[in-house]
């Protein structure tokens, strides 16, 4: 796990192509590094309401150091700093919504303000990434060791059935609703929230579906597979109460940064592999700064408990 203080991913790992001899690897501009990340993660696969791609950048630019993040918040912009990156590729656009400055008296303003002066470029994969193959849910999947079986919302325009929203997965043992809230607790990044669980923690989960990020808006679809559980994250009262009356789906609830961290790493290995392809000299780290916005927990113990 890479994160800052930690080394970084080498250029070359064992079975990848060295430099020849006297030669120095090719160190790669902005606008190659941006197309191996366009090439992952195409734009026009992005939700109509997004804001996905390169921010802030010279197309022209060497880029020797990635930082992979969820959130472009300053703390974030701040270790990137400390990194010598130069490029930082964060999951959740800056900018999601039209904006008319970016004035460094405002947050965003001042987090492109600091970029900008370091010579630091930000690239987002945002909702292009959730549907990729592998994509957001299927780094979820795999940080819980499970099975997947395919999307539960498929991409139409992906033939091979692949690419879409959540991931319809099965156990590789047989597990309860409790142990797969458990096996989340150690998985996941700690936050303060950590996982909440509505139903019986004894019951038998054979299909469980999982959506990195917001999902109580998938409950149809959920439903439509016939799964036992689902894990996701900002389950809201209503969409979760009306859920569980519904039928016997468990429901496990996770922290929003928690559930779409684990793309990160797996993100970051899909650009280390391109690079190590091209013989490029870059590094990649992943940040580990919990950006998760909730800071403590207080279990409440007031009436009627």
């Amino acid at each position: 796990m890479l994160g800052t203080g930690s080394p970084a991913r080498s250029p070359y790992r064992p079975g990848g192509t060295p430099p020849a001899p006297g030669n120095l690897a090719p160190v790669p501009r902005l606008s190659e590094v941006t197309a191996a990340l366009d090439a992952l993660w195409p734009a026009h696969r992005a939700e109509s309401w997004d804001a996905v791609g390169t921010v802030v950048g010279d197309p022209g630019a060497e880029v020797r150091r990635v930082l992979f993040a969820v959130d472009p918040v300053h703390e974030i912009a701040e270790e990137a700093v400390r990194l010598g990156a130069d490029l930082l590729v964060t999951h959740h656009p800056l900018y999601l919504r039209g904006t008319t400055t970016v004035s460094a008296a405002t947050f965003k303003g001042r987090v492109v303000h600091d970029l900008i002066k370091h010579d630091i470029a930000l690239h987002v994969a945002h909702t292009n990434a959730d549907s990729a193959d592998p994509g957001v849910s299927d780094a979820l999947a795999g940080a819980l060791g499970l099975r997947v079986l395919g999307p539960l919302v498929p991409d139409t325009s992906d033939p091979e059935g692949r690419r879409g929203l959540g991931r319809v997965c099965e156990p590789t043992r047989p597990l309860t609703l409790g142990a797969l809230a458990e096996a989340a607790a150690r998985a996941l990044p700690a936050t303060a929230q950590g996982i909440r669980l509505a139903g019986d923690p004894e019951a038998p989960v054979r299909k469980v579906v999982v959506s990195g990020g917001a999902g109580d808006s998938l409950f149809d679809a959920v439903r439509a597979t016939g799964a036992d559980a689902f894990l996701t994250a900002d389950l809201r009262h209503h969409p979760a109460s009306e859920a569980t009356e519904h039928g016997p789906l468990g429901l496990i609830d996770a922290a929003h940064w928690a559930t779409e961290w684990p793309w990160c790493e797996q993100a970051a290995a899909q650009l280390d592999e391109i690079s190590d392809r091209h013989g490029w000299e870059l590094r990649v780290h992943v940040s580990k700064t919990v950006t998760d916005p909730w800071s403590a927990h207080f279990d409440s113990t007031g009436a009627p408990n």
